[in-house]
């Protein structure tokens, strides 16, 4: 038994402070057994990531994981919320995803049930589409009323970031809302998750840009009820909220979502 301890792949996801990166430590709590450990980053004054992060990857973000195994010669580095969602899913969280194929249907181009197509859309959807638009948003906000810009600027900076959002940001947002409001009228079996019944690696990396929007007034919650029923039901998921205490306990610091 202590052989097979030894071998064990050991997982440290490196955690940034006001990032991305929370949902991976739900994510890995969801892993049962798993063998990992988190490592604190806090952002600089500037809030920016600090110069440390470099040293785990050439980019400094996070999230970012290391993977050492006896079993490989040197340790994995991954970076992208998306790439290290569905390596540790594949690996060690396979609960995490629908079954594949249909039965009878395995290997087969279309015979993809339902609830895994859905699923491989949003593990790229969260990242890919959603979350660019609310990072434009929250910088527009940031310019508007950011404490760094002079109170004498603010009335322009108001103007031309209005301008923005109403002739761009503002449509775009709305259609993203109004597609998850869609998906979520339409999961399969009448499922309360975007893929269906059960709990997915995608409802994980959808917690953060849904809390953003919600937490940044960026939605009505009367023209998408599912959408702000679904982003309360994910703010409050046990496995959330133990995410949420396990980084507040090795901080000593309350949690927060988003610089502000």
């Amino acid at each position: 038994m202590a052989e097979v301890a030894q071998d064990k792949p050991k997982v440290v996801l490196h955690w940034l402070s006001q990032s991305r990166s929370q949902r991976i430590v739900w994510l890995l709590q969801e892993c049962k057994g798993i063998d990992w450990e988190l490592k604190i980053y806090k952002r600089t004054s500037t809030s920016l990531a600090p110069p440390e992060l470099k040293e785990v990857h050439p980019l400094g973000k996070s999230p970012v994981i290391t993977i050492e195994s006896s079993a490989i010669p040197r340790p994995i580095v991954l970076a992208e919320s998306g790439a290290i969602a569905e390596y540790l899913t594949d690996y060690f969280c396979q609960h995490l995803a629908p079954k594949r194929y249909q039965d009878g249907k395995e290997g087969q181009v279309g015979g993809e049930t339902e609830q895994w197509l859905r699923y491989r859309t949003m593990m790229h959807y969260a990242e890919g589409s959603i979350m660019p638009m609310l990072l434009l948003a929250m910088i527009m906000d940031s310019i508007a009323e950011g404490p760094g810009t002079p109170f004498f600027i603010k009335p322009l900076t108001r103007a031309i970031t209005r301008g923005v959002y109403s002739m761009f940001l503002a449509n775009a947002l709305k259609e993203h809302f109004s597609f998850l409001e869609q998906q979520l009228a339409t999961s399969p079996n009448n499922g309360k998750y975007l893929c269906g019944e059960a709990l997915t690696a995608a409802d994980i990396l959808m917690v953060f840009p849904l809390s953003a929007a919600a937490q940044r007034n960026k939605y009505d919650r009367q023209k998408f009820p599912k959408l702000a029923a679904y982003t309360e039901m994910i703010e409050n998921h046990e496995g959330y909220r133990a995410s949420i205490k396990k980084v507040e306990d090795e901080t000593g610091e309350p949690f927060k979502l988003l610089p502000g």
